[in-house]
C-alpha cells in the first residue's frame, strides 16, 4: 500500500509536489500504454474537430472547435499538436505521433484507466493525506512527442480549477516512461503553493464571447528557482493545486507519455461555477473511494 510517512508528508507540505519512485509497476505502465495505443488506433475525429492544444494563451483564440475542448470535460478526446495538418486538416505526421493528450474523463469512461485511478495504491495515498470525500474531477493521457512535444509554460493547476477555499486540489501525475531533462520531465518551484493562485481562467455563460478570461496576470518567474525533477517510469509526483510548475519543449528522440488527474477534497469545498470543467447529470464527479 502507498501510505506517506510523516517525512514524505512533511516534505509535501513544504514544497507543495513529492515524488514517490516506484508506484506502478513496467508490467501496469505498460498495460496503459497498450490500451491508449488501442485508443489511437481507433479514434475517429472529425477534420473540425481537429484542435490543437496549447497551454500559451492563444489557445484561446484559435481552436478550431471550441466546443470540442471545452465539452471534453465528461468525455475521452483527442488533442494535437501544432504543425501536424495541412491547411486541409490532413495529417503530416503520422496520427498516432501527432497528439498532445487525450481527456479528460478517462477516468470515468475506460476500464484500464478507471483500475488504476481507484486502486487501492491510489486510495491508501489519498487517505494518507488525510482526504476525507476526495472525487476525481479530470483526467489525462499526455504523450509529449518527440520533437514535437510542446513547452508547458509555468503555471499552477488551481489557475484552471479554482476551489474555495484553496488547498483542496491535487494532481496526480504519473510517469508511463523515464521522464528526462531531454525529453521534458517536469520543474516545480519548491513551496511557490503556499501564496495563492496569481490568476484564474474565468468560462464565460453559455452564448457569450469570448468564451474565457482571465482574472489576474501571471508573473514572471525567475527560472533559477526552477528545480527539474526527472522520474523513472512508474514513478508519481504528488502536485498541490497551487504550486508552480513547468516542462520545456521535448527535442529529444524520446517520447515522454504520462497519465495524470486530479482529485478535490469535496468536503467543505465549493467547486467553483465558472470553472471551465464543470460536472454534469451523466457523470457527477466520480469518489474515489470505492
Amino acid at each position: 500500500m502507498a501510505c506517506l510517512s510523516s517525512s514524505q508528508l512533511q516534505k509535501f507540505q513544504e514544497d507543495g509536489f513529492l515524488v514517490l519512485e516506484g508506484f506502478l509497476s513496467a508490467d501496469e505502465c505498460v498495460a496503459m500504454q497498450q490500451r491508449i495505443g488501442e485508443l489511437v488506433a481507433n479514434m475517429d475525429v472529425p477534420l473540425h474537430c481537429r484542435t490543437i492544444f496549447s497551454t500559451q494563451d492563444e489557445q484561446l483564440k484559435v481552436l478550431d472547435n471550441r466546443d470540442y475542448f471545452w465539452n471534453s470535460g465528461d468525455k475521452i478526446r483527442f488533442f494535437f499538436e501544432k504543425g501536424v495538418f495541412d491547411e486541409k486538416g490532413d495529417f503530416l505526421v503520422p496520427p498516432e505521433k501527432s497528439i498532445n493528450k487525450i481527456g479528460h474523463a478517462l477516468h470515468a469512461h475506460d476500464p484500464v484507466f478507471r483500475s488504476v485511478t481507484h486502486s487501492p495504491k491510489v486510495q491508501a495515498l489519498a487517505k494518507s493525506l488525510s482526504l476525507q470525500m476526495p472525487v476525481v474531477v479530470q483526467s489525462m493521457y499526455i504523450f509529449k512527442q518527440p520533437h514535437l512535444g510542446g513547452e508547458v509554460t509555468p503555471h499552477q493547476d488551481a489557475t484552471f480549477l479554482y476551489t474555495e477555499p484553496l488547498g483542496r486540489l491535487l494532481g496526480i501525475w504519473i510517469a508511463l516512461e523515464d521522464a528526462t531533462l531531454e525529453n521534458g520531465c517536469l520543474w516545480f518551484i519548491p513551496g511557490s503553493h503556499t501564496s495563492g493562485v496569481s490568476r484564474r481562467l474565468i468560462r464565460a455563460p453559455a452564448g457569450s464571447m469570448p468564451v474565457t478570461s482571465f482574472l489576474g496576470s501571471e508573473p514572471a518567474r525567475d527560472n533559477s528557482l526552477f528545480v527539474p525533477t526527472p522520474v523513472r517510469r512508474g514513478a508519481l509526483i504528488l502536485i498541490h493545486g497551487e504550486v508552480v510548475h513547468k516542462s520545456e519543449q521535448n527535442l529529444s528522440d524520446r517520447s515522454r507519455h504520462a497519465y495524470t488527474f486530479h482529485l478535490m477534497e469535496a468536503l467543505g469545498t465549493v467547486w467553483s461555477p465558472e470553472n471551465w470543467l464543470q460536472p454534469t447529470a451523466e457523470l457527477p464527479f466520480p469518489p474515489l473511494y470505492t
